[in-house]
């Protein structure tokens, strides 16, 4: 296990504006601590460095683990959204039911691997929805 400092945690959760950089729940509204997750794995050659750390919520850096790639409907190999390169909306939108759903190849590797659209994950997303935090 990589050690973190707390001082390069915080900077990463304050960059991210304490919410997932990949599904955009914001770490207030669950009830367990944010991971920081190595956006190119340390087994594929990624650093510990700010670059290259994301701040991510339990879900989607669990289903992610050292994954940096994914195959798309057509079998073509796919690399998964990189919150350092890519911008959120042109791969990703949020629909009224909770659903995220994919705008780009990228999109669609990234919400398939980590499983964006559980059900459990969507409710909760569409609660977030209705109360105005996701618009």
């Amino acid at each position: 296990m990589i050690r973190i400092s707390e001082k390069l945690r915080l900077q990463v959760a304050q960059n991210a504006d304490f919410k997932c950089e990949y599904c955009l729940t914001p770490e207030f509204f669950l009830a367990t601590t944010f991971h920081i997750d190595h956006i190119r794995s340390v087994k594929h050659g990624g650093k510990t460095i700010l670059r290259n750390l994301a701040y991510a919520c339990p879900h989607c850096n669990q289903n992610k683990g050292s994954d940096i790639a994914s195959y798309s409907n057509d079998d073509e190999i796919v690399r998964l959204f990189n919150p350092r390169i890519d911008f959120w909306i042109e791969h990703f939108e949020v629909l009224s039911d909770g659903t995220i759903a994919s705008l780009s190849s990228i999109g669609e590797a990234t919400i398939n691997t980590l499983r964006f659209n559980q059900l459990e994950r969507i409710i909760f997303r569409k609660s977030l929805i209705e109360i105005g935090v996701i618009s």
